[in-house]
């Protein structure tokens, strides 16, 4: 015999964005109620946007993922050796120079740095969530502070990206 409070955890577990029992959208973490993952042809992610509207400063969502002792795709640096593996919320968010989300790291929680209106993609500074990231990348974000090629805080501008930026200036790009 079901329950009308079954049905109801039921659908609260499956509304989260996030395959584990423990996180579910009423305890804060992300839903499809109010997050939509978008995918490309082949089925892949390519960001997530809002689907309600969130205020400045507000915590939009927790984190969570796996704790892992390396870098990689979709990692988050919470500490000097720790990594957040996070490949279905947070490492799902594209990159911006000019962010409107900020990932606290310290408590696991993405907060709005700027009004986000339904339909937007939430973005994070990638440049801001590692020392060293996985991968370096010429950064395509057209926001008028764009750094053009986006590193860790703590690493050089890698052989291919000072090849890039090089060409760049050569060819007058601003």
């Amino acid at each position: 015999m079901k329950t009308q409070a079954m049905d109801k955890a039921k659908t609260a577990a499956s509304d989260c964005l996030y395959p584990f029992a423990s996180t579910s959208f009423t305890r804060g973490y992300p839903s499809s109620r109010e997050f939509q993952v978008v995918h490309n042809p082949e089925g892949e992610p390519t960001g997530i946007k809002a689907r309600i509207n969130f205020g400045n400063r507000t915590c939009i969502a927790k984190v969570s993922g796996y704790a892992l002792s390396e870098r990689c795709q979709h990692t988050f640096q919470i500490s000097s050796r720790i990594y957040l593996y996070d490949r279905w919320f947070c490492g799902q968010l594209r990159h911006s120079c000019s962010p409107n989300a900020f990932l606290d790291t310290q408590y696991l929680e993405l907060w709005a740095v700027a009004p986000i209106c339904a339909g937007t993609w939430i973005t994070l500074d990638y440049a801001s969530t590692c020392d060293i990231l996985d991968v370096q990348f010429a950064c395509t974000c057209g926001a008028p502070c764009c750094k053009e090629w986006i590193k860790g805080w703590n690493e050089q501008i890698n052989a291919e990206g000072l090849r890039f930026l090089e060409e760049k200036r050569s060819l007058g790009a601003p």
